[in-house]
């Protein structure tokens, strides 16, 4: 299974949207690009494979692997970016401002569910980062 996440990039916050091949599943929300600096800044742009994971603090979550130079890079819910994540994605229902955004935890489980349905199937996950078109690539 392929998830796609095509970002835009501003100051205070990076946005995403993340669809499945041919499918819209949810709107995300990340720490601002800086440099891939760990803690505080969201993660390169590249393919990844996402595997399914537990926590006591998360529950059930995606975790992206064999991110350079970062480790622990969860998929989890957060509707603050700049309060609640250190690089990780969280997915949203609909983004309020830079870096905010609402209903994470229903956007997480939307994710959750077609990733689930993929790992039934025996198939790999990948989640593949680009920016978008527009004209807020790089801000």
């Amino acid at each position: 299974m392929e998830l796609f996440l095509v970002r835009s990039y501003h100051q205070q916050g990076t946005h995403g949207v993340l669809s499945g091949t041919d499918q819209f599943i949810c709107y995300t929300i990340e720490l601002p690009w800086l440099h891939n600096c760990p803690q505080v800044s969201c993660i390169p742009e590249g393919r990844y494979p996402v595997l399914k994971r537990y926590s006591a603090k998360f529950q059930w979550h995606l975790h992206l692997t064999d991110v350079p130079g970062r480790e622990l890079i969860l998929l989890h819910p957060a509707n603050h970016a700049l309060k609640e994540l250190k690089g990780c994605i969280a997915p949203v229902t609909e983004i309020t401002g830079i870096g905010q955004g609402i209903f994470s935890r229903k956007a997480c489980k939307a994710v959750m569910e077609l990733v689930e349905q993929a790992i039934q199937r025996n198939e790999s996950v990948f989640i593949t980062i680009r920016p978008s078109a527009g004209p807020n690539m790089r801000l």
